[in-house]
């Protein structure tokens, strides 16, 4: 005796309609993620500028000892070059003044577009931090 027994079968997968709710979720967290990452990106690498205007005034007062002026030639600081860029290639650090010397440090490509705040960090013989706060968090 054979027994005729019908299964249900039911289809595994996903409609396209959830298949675009997930997309669209997605395409939202990415919207809202991805100039928050720009941001700490730009503030991290800000910290290479900063650190690079740091040890030159730390070799300008060395030099300043030795010779009882600022140096104006980044070279003679035995850095590589004037005006030397940093590790990175993120900032270009200038130098001027000998009795007081005032370091500039200026965003290169992709930093320059994405570091509209702080277009340059500045750092005197003074301890005089610029050109704001913001650019020195």
């Amino acid at each position: 005796m054979l027994m005729n027994i019908k299964r249900k079968t039911t289809a595994a997968g996903f409609t396209l309609i959830e298949v675009m709710i997930v997309v669209v979720i997605i395409g939202i967290l990415a919207a809202i993620a991805y100039p928050s990452y720009i941001d700490y990106i730009t503030h991290s690498n800000r910290s290479e500028g900063q650190a690079a205007l740091l040890r030159v005034a730390n070799l300008q007062e060395q030099y300043y000892l030795d010779n009882r002026s600022y140096a104006e030639d980044m070279t003679k600081l035995g850095l590589s070059a004037d005006p030397f860029l940093t590790d990175n290639k993120l900032y270009r650090v200038d130098s001027v003044g000998t009795d007081s010397f005032t370091l500039t440090a200026t965003p290169q490509g992709s930093q320059a577009t994405r570091d509209t705040k702080c277009p340059t960090i500045t750092l005197t013989d003074t301890g005089v931090k610029g050109p704001s706060a913001e650019c020195w968090k």
